[in-house]
């Protein structure tokens, strides 16, 4: 009967236990199959195609490299992962914006979300009219891809149609912003996904409320879990909801960043605040918001637009700066 040692190994196979018991370790033998000299050809990988900012996607993977900062002492425990002042002032810049632009949305939105926030529109036209916003993206990117449009929501404008018509817009061709969710290659399945989950619901309105009961963070969680369409990526949902709580249309909220998968924001979240747990970013990003004394909605865009290193000024236009006085806030928070 064959005898395994402490090492689950047959004793004599053991290198250990042979030199204790004073056993012949067992030679190795090779397999007697033979061998070819010739390499085994590579399996192609299919492409990958990444949209580009005029909806149309590019023959392959485009790689970026994120710009960073050299390490120049800057520490701060609110966003442990930056070691250069340089990074954090590029942060402290985006997340100023994305605060600006919860005000402007709140108080003087403009182009079409100023018909989303119209309270005397059709309720089911202003939620349709807001998801297609969310899902082409208002033109319009700063920085070292500036592309400047003199009218952000054109394209939207120009392939709209109303929700009591039951047609779908027209998106050959379309140019999109830098946050769409539109994929050319599958035309209008994502708004035909979107018009089923609202029927089954019997409303988008009725979609959206849920249980009227619910507390505006506990309904901006179920709508974005259940926003989960085919097409309909993290980016798109969550700014989606945003813009319908900031312009009064539902009473909803965001409680977290709902942070996962390989977007910018959560890539961001995991630069800045060094760690990769999803419970620890979202409790990183919550005392971040609250140090810097502003939305954690605001943090989509800040992060967003701080990983990829353009400004997409969704709606505002190249031009928009943030308020100074936050721009100082935060910079103080962070301890530039």
């Amino acid at each position: 009967m064959p005898t395994f040692c402490r090492h689950n190994h047959l004793v004599q196979n053991c290198p250990i236990c042979t030199k204790e018991q004073s056993i012949e370790l067992r030679p190795i033998v090779s397999s007697s199959a033979p061998r070819t000299g010739q390499q085994r050809p590579a399996t192609p990988r299919p492409s990958r195609a990444r949209p580009t900012a005029s909806g149309v996607r590019s023959g392959g993977v485009t790689v970026r490299r994120v710009a960073r900062g050299a390490d120049d002492g800057y520490r701060s425990s609110l966003v442990i992962g930056l070691k250069s002042s340089e990074d954090a002032g590029r942060l402290a810049d985006e997340l100023a914006f994305a605060a600006y632009r919860l005000a402007r949305l709140e108080h003087d939105p403009p182009g079409l979300y100023r018909e989303v926030a119209d309270p005397g529109a059709e309720l089911e036209e202003r939620s349709w009219l807001a998801f297609l916003i969310a899902y082409l993206c208002p033109l319009g990117v700063s920085g070292e891809d500036a592309t400047d449009a003199e009218d952000p929501f054109a394209e939207i404008e120009r392939v709209r149609t109303s929700w009591a018509s039951g047609e779908m817009p027209s998106l050959e061709g379309v140019r999109c912003g830098p946050r769409t969710a539109h994929d050319p290659a599958r035309g209008t399945k994502t708004l035909e996904a979107y018009r089923t989950w609202a029927a089954r619901a019997g409303s988008q309105a009725a979609a959206y409320t849920g249980d009227a009961a619910w507390p505006p963070q506990r309904r901006f969680a179920r709508a974005f879990e259940r926003l989960a369409l085919p097409g309909l990526h993290r980016d798109a949902r969550f700014d989606l909801l945003v813009t319908l709580g900031r312009l009064g249309v539902y009473d909803m909220q965001a409680g977290s960043l709902a942070l996962g998968g390989a977007n910018d924001v959560t890539v961001g979240a995991k630069r800045a605040f060094g760690i990769g747990d999803p419970l620890l970013l979202e409790r990183r990003a919550s005392d971040l918001a609250q140090a810097c004394r502003i939305p954690i909605e605001a943090l989509d865009v800040g992060l967003h637009n701080w990983q990829h290193g353009n400004r997409a000024t969704l709606g505002l236009g190249v031009d928009a700066e943030p308020d100074p006085d936050t721009l100082a806030a935060i910079s103080g928070a962070l301890g530039l």
